[in-house]
């Protein structure tokens, strides 16, 4: 397995808890749109097979409809609960947290998730709202349902919100980043207040930003690092200390992931990707709920 020579590195989080810096994700491939019930046996098995390779952070959410395959998935993969990070995410039943978290534990067939987020904080315009909603994680984390609280798609005005009342600051924003939405002054805010970053879509710049103007940057560091643009990518995200979560039902595209852990970029390399890659932005997920400018 690649990743015995080439171990996923761990980020702490500035609650004390690390978190693997590579993570396999239950949405986007895999998101239903139809009856949740119907178990989809090709996520289960892609679970399977990435938990096999070694992604030991596996990223869900209610959402995503897919918490009873990530759960069949962790139960038939025989890996030990403790050695697992396990990551969901709240919306549609955001108005009981504490029903919400026991909804999806039962499902996912676990005690406890590892990190918890709030999936966006669209549910309401409200500031008393958005605090109120944040007591709740609070106390989701007090009773050990979690043992990492965060949030997902805030922007700063968001976070502010929450860290006006929060007894405990969220642990981590995961928020759409690749080079063509880079959100540096999101990134700014998070390393001013300890957030850390994780990111998803952070291969939309080769997957739906083909033609940009960082396009023949990741190919010459591909070619010299022997691996592909989208590895470079999910370096890219290492390299600046954000947590990347990508997916696929390819085992080998899966493995192939793991090079990203055999190399890093130099800090000029980074710079030279973060330049290029500014001059154009790209919004793959959520495009509904943002301005142009909203993240920019």
């Amino acid at each position: 397995m690649a990743n015995i020579h080439t171990p996923i590195p761990n980020l702490k989080l500035n609650d004390g808890h690390s978190i693997p810096m590579l993570g396999y994700g239950t949405g986007t491939a895999w998101y239903k749109t139809g009856d949740e019930s119907k178990l989809d046996q090709a996520c289960i098995d892609s679970t399977k097979t990435a938990i096999k390779l070694g992604y030991h952070h596996l990223d869900g959410a209610e959402i995503y409809k897919t918490e009873t395959e990530l759960g069949t998935a962790i139960k038939q993969s025989g890996v030990a609960r403790e050695k697992l990070f396990i990551t969901t995410k709240v919306l549609p039943n955001i108005a009981d947290i504490p029903s919400a978290i026991a909804t999806s534990l039962k499902k996912l067939q676990i005690d406890y998730v590892d990190l918890y987020l709030i999936h966006a904080p669209f549910f309401s315009e409200s500031k008393a709202d958005q605090q109120a909603k944040w007591k709740q994680m609070e106390q989701v984390k007090a009773s050990g349902l979690a043992r990492s609280i965060g949030v997902s798609n805030y922007l700063p005005q968001h976070l502010e919100t929450i860290l006006e009342i929060c007894t405990t600051p969220p642990a981590i924003n995961q928020i759409e980043f690749h080079p063509y939405l880079q959100h540096p002054d999101l990134l700014k805010y998070h390393r001013e207040k300890g957030i850390a970053t994780a990111a998803y879509g952070p291969l939309t710049a080769v997957t739906k930003g083909a033609g940009g103007p960082a396009d023949d940057l990741l190919a010459a560091l591909a070619k010299k690092y022997a691996v592909s643009p989208g590895e470079v990518c999910l370096r890219w995200c290492i390299d600046q200390d954000i947590v990347a979560i990508t997916t696929s039902g390819k085992e080998q595209r899966l493995s192939d992931y793991l090079r990203a852990m055999t190399f890093k970029l130099t800090p000029n390399e980074i710079k030279e990707l973060n330049e290029a890659g500014s001059k154009k932005n790209l919004r793959g997920f959520w495009k509904h709920k943002f301005d142009a400018d909203d993240f920019s």
